[in-house]
């Protein structure tokens, strides 16, 4: 995207809908419609994947970098397709409209999948829409339906704590599990057909309305996950293939003792003597999901934070280099043009500035970083940012910005705040002074997260890090989309030219 523009953070999850959680079905279409009439360009969402209440709920915890999320699924759109009925969907608890219950909603919602699954079950291999989309995704579909339903039937117990036949996966084994479980497998296979056409009408509805989708690729994956397990040797694990080096990052502004994520570590060295194969389909993936992909931790492929397995916390980790230059020639070379979005935030050195510069990808600046000791030559400040950047008034890491105002801010960021603004503001007022410095930014695009164009406080936070529990489970309130605030976000976006 190359005009001009802003747009909204808010992932999927966070939608107004009757059936607990966000989903791919008519209200996204109507939040595409509140994008479209106050003139917002993109609008960004948080990982797709499977998540599980097991592992905190969160989208950067996934049992697959490639498969889609069962709980986005939209009853009323599988009704309006013909996969169930209306009485197949009428049941069902009174959910909050407010905050997400995943243990409740997955309940519901594996019920209503498996109804449709049974519905169809004879005639799968007849349907040439599912044949050609199990053709065309068997370098991820196959192994991934296969763990989902080995993971069942064992009770969810991670890969590594199967029998070593499995865990090992000797060719046999796998063939007699796999016809054991051919129905499990089969449904999974289903399930994930049903994500990605509902995925793919959204994602045209969004261009009809000339809204371009922002998605986010971790650049880590979960240990408990069918990519691990289908390709162990792709990372640094040990004789027993457990991690021997886990992921994370060094103290910074979100945590004093930093943040120690326990994703395995990428065996660089065995990835470039497969041509980074993995990676490149996994890109390419991402592409045909999204008009631009945010790499969260972009610099993770300079170089990363690598700390032993078994420690308590990240700081006796260490930094090892990553072959980024190699692996984004690779990628160059594959793909006729690159919407990627850095994630450049934290601890970035000189090679990693270098790296996200010479592919032109763009970074990002948030404004609430802005405002502490040494705003002249800060970074995030509104007067140093670039064309080539996203400006934001926050992330989904961190706080609301009136929350942030409220509890982070000191009496020496508030004056510093004041005085660039050259007025002073409250809590209830302070999150559109930001949002209109967003929107005055030379970023091509400025992007605020949902809560704040609400003026919410911190219980609308959407994620703590380094906390566990409580995150990843707010919900836009059903009646909060005005007419008068409508008119204000569209208002300032023609004002400084982003309509």
């Amino acid at each position: 995207m190359r005009r001009r523009g802003s747009g909204i953070l808010m992932h999927v999850t966070s939608l107004p809908s009757e059936f607990g959680i966000g989903d791919l079905g008519p209200g996204a279409c109507r939040f595409v419609d509140f994008l479209a009439e106050t003139r917002q360009s993109v609008w960004q969402i948080l990982p797709l994947g499977p998540t599980s209440p097991a592992i905190g709920s969160s989208p950067y915890s996934s049992f697959s970098a490639f498969a889609g999320n069962p709980l986005l699924l939209s009853p009323a759109a599988l009704v309006s397709e013909g996969f169930l009925g209306p009485a197949d969907i009428s049941q069902h608890l009174t959910f909050s409209p407010f905050r997400v219950d995943y243990e409740s909603v997955e309940r519901f919602k594996n019920q209503v999948l498996a109804r449709a699954f049974e519905r169809r079950r004879e005639h799968l291999a007849d349907d040439p829409d599912f044949v050609r989309f199990c053709r065309e995704n068997a370098h991820w579909l196959d192994d991934y339906a296969l763990f989902a339903a080995i993971k069942a039937s064992f009770g969810g117990r991670v890969w590594s704590d199967w029998p070593a036949e499995l865990k090992n996966r000797e060719p046999a084994a796998l063939a007699d599990i796999a016809g054991r479980l051919s129905g499990e497998v089969l449904a999974h296979k289903f399930v994930q057909h049903l994500f990605f056409r509902q995925w793919s009408a959204l994602k045209r509805y969004a261009g009809e309305h000339r809204v371009h989708l922002i998605g986010d690729a971790p650049i880590y994956v979960t240990y408990d996950s069918a990519d691990v397990w289908a390709n162990p040797h792709l990372f640094k694990l040990d004789g027993a293939k457990q991690p021997a080096f886990v992921a994370g990052v060094p103290p910074d502004y979100f945590s004093a003792t930093g943040q120690l994520w326990g994703n395995p570590v990428f065996n660089w060295d065995v990835i470039k003597r497969e041509k980074f194969d993995w990676w490149l389909r996994r890109i390419g993936h991402n592409f045909s999901l999204y008009d631009m992909v945010r790499i969260d931790h972009f610099r993770g492929f300079a170089g990363y934070w690598e700390i032993p397995a078994g420690e308590k916390t990240a700081v006796g980790g260490s930094w090892v280099d990553a072959p980024g230059l190699e692996f984004f020639d690779a990628v160059a070379a594959a793909f006729p043009s690159l919407p990627i979005i850095a994630e450049d935030l934290g601890v970035i050195t000189p090679d990693v500035r270098e790296l996200r510069d010479a592919f032109g990808f763009p970074g990002m600046r948030i404004l609430q970083f802005s405002f502490g000791p040494g705003i002249g030559e800060n970074h995030d400040a509104l007067h140093n940012h670039v064309r080539n950047c996203l400006a934001y008034t926050g992330t989904h890491d961190n706080n609301t910005t009136r929350g942030w105002f409220k509890e982070e801010t000191t009496s020496d960021d508030r004056k510093r705040l004041f005085a660039y603004l050259g007025y002073e503001v409250d809590e209830s007022h302070v999150s559109w002074a930001l949002i209109r410095l967003a929107m005055a930014s030379v970023a091509r695009l400025a992007i605020f997260p949902m809560q704040d164009l609400l003026a919410l406080d911190s219980g609308a936070r959407m994620n703590t890090p380094a906390v566990a529990d409580g995150n990843w489970a707010w919900r836009l309130p059903p009646e909060a989309l005005t007419d008068d605030l409508k008119a204000k976000l569209r208002g300032l976006t023609t004002l400084f030219g982003r309509g």
